[in-house]
């Protein structure tokens, strides 16, 4: 029997004690659709890399059957993805040269450590840490290297030899390359972008008109870039372009995922530890945003913290069977869910299905042209370029433009590493910007009602001897002193005031710099022959009040909602007011 505590960590104990022979049927079909998907893209995402063929084929086997025991979403397909490949090639290419032992030693080592500190994340429970990246700038990161990926497969489209690491690197290798472009591969590369292009977008329609069911036309479509990899590969076969100066993926490793063990050189630790710390962050918010959305529309929970756990299962896997860093990704993750998965068991018999591609097929990948796999590539990262969230961005906010603008530019221009890190600082930096300048509202009270409105937008009744003022925002070192300024300013001058009366109900949280901004106010307002009031607080920022002095030396008085605090202070300058005429 296994502990409790232990048994949170394995989540197959859930779904696998309730599967079925209805499950299995649905996990087989969606199985060989993503295995038919998968291998072409495996292949491809590995080019991207920098890595052999036949490590996105091996980074596409153990990861997804660890993931199916510790993961927690039932659809999400766990493998090499287009944006950390990329990151994976940034990361490791100014270390090694690509097809060196020590480059690909290093991507094992970039899985090790990411699936380190995925796991670790994981086990302290510090999924919520990506929240500290903004939607816009994960947008204009992910669009920005959706560019750049695809400009880096245009060398092995037109066949020159070409370098670089940024868009203007890329373009200016290119132009200065031009004239070696070989026709030949030129042709099969356009081809392959045009048919995959058209499959994605005409070939369903076409099915569908000729008769053939909707699950039919849809896993024809889905197989579209296994026929451009036949019909490439056929051709280049038939016609010996090969000797003609076409690119092809050659001699792939008959096999299973073989043993593998990551170098754990000092140096090349210390090397990789920040990409490795950038892979993790943005392959995990890659992933679990895929989870989360295939889940609400079965209703299902995702577990940020235990997809932590199972990535970081995933990712150690790829360090030890010859793979490279990996990640839930979402166009397969999509034909997934489509395709009917209703458990992880899924993914572990397309893992079986990739085994037997791995073991029995490679030979026949022989004289598949780069360019096809480029052209898949291309094909599938363009869905990921989302230029409309600049004008999304700038219609809504100017400082998310700059977010995304900045994030953007500086990974087109400068590199992937300088681009993430640049986002998550900015979204850091934008968090920071707007919770230090809360909005604090002059509010008074609606005729008629007891709710209490911002003076400048609604029609409301105030007095001049009180101050109503509502904190939209939780308290904490960064924002107190302009909470402090903020009522300093608006009560100095105006001598007929005698009550503040700050209204709490946004804050839910308050940090002893708070607090301790809170009695510079309660004691200048003193000063002033002014009483601080304080209404609606919530029960854990009152726990918080209490440890402190502000209760003892608070002037006025806590009230339970803001209507009661207004008034009681309306009644005591009433009071006030009364007394010379019952003394005469």
């Amino acid at each position: 029997m296994i502990p409790r505590k232990f048994a949170r960590y394995l989540p197959i104990l859930d779904w696998g004690s309730r599967y079925d022979r209805a499950a299995l049927g649905n996990d087989l079909l969606a199985a060989v659709i993503v295995t038919i998907m998968l291998i072409p893209q495996s292949l491809a995402y590995a080019l991207l890399a920098g890595l052999p063929p036949e490590a996105g084929l091996y980074a596409s086997i153990v990861p997804i059957m660890l993931y199916a025991v510790f993961g927690t979403s039932r659809a999400l397909a766990v493998g090499p993805v287009a944006v950390v490949s990329l990151m994976t090639a940034a990361a490791i290419g100014n270390i090694a040269a690509q097809g060196t032992i020590g480059y690909g030693a290093a991507a094992l080592t970039l899985a090790l450590m990411s699936g380190l500190m995925l796991l670790g994340m994981g086990v302290f429970r510090l999924g919520f840490l990506a929240n500290f990246l903004s939607h816009p700038v994960i947008s204009g990161f992910i669009t920005a290297s959706g560019i750049l990926i695809a400009a880096s497969q245009l060398k092995y489209i037109l066949g020159v030899p070409a370098s670089g690491h940024t868009l203007i690197e890329m373009l200016t290798s290119l132009v200065s390359n031009l004239g070696a472009v070989n026709f030949w591969t030129l042709a099969i590369g356009l081809s392959a972008t045009a048919f995959l292009f058209w499959v994605r977008k005409g070939l369903k329609p076409l099915l569908r008109a000729k008769g053939l069911s909707p699950a039919m036309a849809d896993a024809l479509t889905k197989a579209g870039p296994v026929a451009a990899v036949i019909v490439t590969t056929a051709t280049v076969w038939l016609l010996g372009l090969d000797a003609r100066g076409v690119n092809i993926v050659g001699a792939v490793p008959q096999s299973l995922p073989p043993l593998t063990m990551p170098s754990l050189s000092p140096e090349l630790l210390k090397q990789l530890l920040i990409p490795a710390l950038l892979i993790s962050i943005i392959g995990f918010v890659e992933s679990i945003s895929v989870a989360q959305t295939l889940a609400a529309r079965r209703r299902q929970r995702i577990d940020p913290d235990q997809e932590l756990i199972g990535l970081g299962a995933a990712n150690l896997g790829a360090a030890f069977t010859g793979g490279f860093p990996v990640t839930g990704g979402f166009s397969r993750s999509v034909v997934n869910f489509d395709a009917g998965a209703e458990t992880p068991a899924a993914g572990a018999y397309t893992a079986v299905g990739l085994a037997i591609a791995a073991l029995m097929l490679t030979p026949l990948i022989h004289y598949l042209p780069n360019a096809t796999l480029a052209a898949t590539i291309i094909v599938a990262v363009l869905g990921l370029v989302d230029l409309s969230i600049l004008k999304t961005a700038w219609t809504y906010s100017r400082s998310d433009f700059a977010a995304v603008a900045v994030t953007m530019l500086v990974t087109l221009l400068v590199g992937v590493e300088a681009g993430v890190s640049s986002g998550v600082l900015l979204s850091i930096l934008l968090h920071l910007h707007r919770t230090s300048r809360p909005h604090v509202a002059e509010v008074g009270l609606v005729p008629g009602t007891q709710h209490f409105r911002n003076i400048h937008r609604h029609e409301v009744q105030t007095d001049p001897t009180v101050l109503t003022m509502r904190v939209d925002e939780s308290l904490y070192f960064a924002n107190a002193r302009f909470l402090e300024d903020s009522v300093t300013n608006r009560v100095t001058g105006d001598t007929a005031l005698r009550h503040v009366i700050l209204m709490c109900s946004a804050v839910n949280e308050i940090d002893l710099s708070a607090v301790e901004s809170l009695e510079a106010i309660n004691n200048r307002l003193s000063e002033m022959g002014v009483k601080l009031h304080l209404s609606e607080v919530k029960g854990p920022v009152m726990d918080r009040l209490k440890r402190g002095h502000l209760l003892d030396e608070l002037t006025g008085q806590v009230f339970l909602s803001q209507y009661d605090a207004y008034q009681a202070v309306l009644e005591q300058k009433d009071a006030v007011a009364e007394q010379p005429a019952s003394a005469s």
